[in-house]
């Protein structure tokens, strides 16, 4: 018995891990570790140059970095901060996405107009597929089938037979397409429109735009509303969509696709990241180098985190 509280004693005693979110700072070739229960930064880890896209495997243990300027995709050991080695990708990397598979990155290569396909295994690669010019953003749905690559200059969202790794649709978008995301179980394709202003909503299942959603922050110029971004809370009532030089994030119904409020944060907001149970959202602001931190519920801003410069990407670690 005696033994057994000694056991309790020495486990309650013995500090949790803390979840955490990575941030890469593009322009001091850094990620910044981000402790959720204190809300303070504490690790900064050198890596390539221009870090912008990161992604965890699923399990957590390895972490992929796009680095943009050294061309390469950056495999690091989190617990570490060890680059383990570097995987082939295509010139000037921008965003990636990993298959359900936990295998195959799909990579987007802005100088090439190509998405490239990398095994992370065999540390190979495995197709090349051309898309329109300046491909940025990529996405891949939740069943694996689909996926997804944005031109900036052609201005359309592509799509990827995964089987064939061959092109079966290209669709238009507004001026500048940034990010895209599968939503509502794969039902739906989104795809923001940074210079447009707008996300465009497609039916996944015929290719054919949905709806359009439209942004007015009152008081900010129409041009600096732009859609980078956006992540959905965890009942899917909300989306949550990163505003650019509007300095602003807006919460938007998914059914009515209009927006529900604004929400003030840093300057330039680019991407942004959930903490596990999606109470916390993380956005990165480019232009003033630090993170807000909302409170999901009140849709407030609880906190700015000072990070590296030009804070890009974001993702979560348990």
């Amino acid at each position: 018995m005696k033994h057994a509280l000694a056991l309790a004693a020495t486990l309650c005693a013995t500090p949790a891990l803390a979840d955490e979110i990575w941030v890469s700072n593009e322009k001091d070739d850094t990620l910044s570790v981000i402790d959720i229960d204190t809300l303070e930064v504490t690790r900064t880890i050198e890596v390539g140059e221009r870090p912008r896209g990161i992604t965890f495997s699923q399990d957590h243990s390895v972490l992929y970095i796009c680095a943009s300027d050294s061309d390469a995709v950056q495999v690091m050991d989190p617990e570490t901060g060890e680059i383990l080695h570097d995987l082939p990708s295509g010139e000037d990397p921008e965003q990636f996405v990993l298959h359900p598979n936990d295998r195959h990155l799909y990579i987007a290569n802005e100088d090439d107009a190509i998405t490239t396909v990398v095994d992370t295994e065999s540390h190979e690669v495995i197709a090349q597929i051309d898309v329109g010019i300046e491909p940025e953003g990529m996405a891949v749905s939740p069943d694996g089938k689909i996926a997804i690559t944005t031109s900036e200059t052609t201005n359309m969202a592509h799509w990827i037979d995964t089987e064939t790794r061959e092109l079966f649709a290209n669709t238009l978008v507004d001026a500048r397409p940034r990010h895209a995301e599968f939503v509502k179980g794969g039902s739906e394709l989104w795809v923001s429109s940074e210079i447009g202003g707008t996300i465009t909503v497609f039916d996944v299942e015929t290719q054919t735009e949905k709806a359009k959603i439209d942004f007015d922050v009152k008081g900010v110029h129409p041009d600096r509303v732009q859609p980078v971004g956006f992540e959905l809370s965890a009942d899917e009532a909300t989306a949550f969509v990163a505003l650019g030089p509007s300095n602003h994030v807006a919460a938007v119904n998914p059914e009515t696709y209009k927006v529900e409020e604004y929400i003030l944060v840093g300057r330039r907001v680019w991407h942004m990241a959930f903490n596990a149970d999606k109470s916390l959202l993380f956005t990165t602001n480019g232009i003033s180098g630090d993170v807000t931190v909302i409170d999901v519920a009140s849709r407030e801003p609880v906190k700015t985190i000072k990070v590296g410069r030009f804070p890009w990407g974001a993702a979560y670690r348990p």
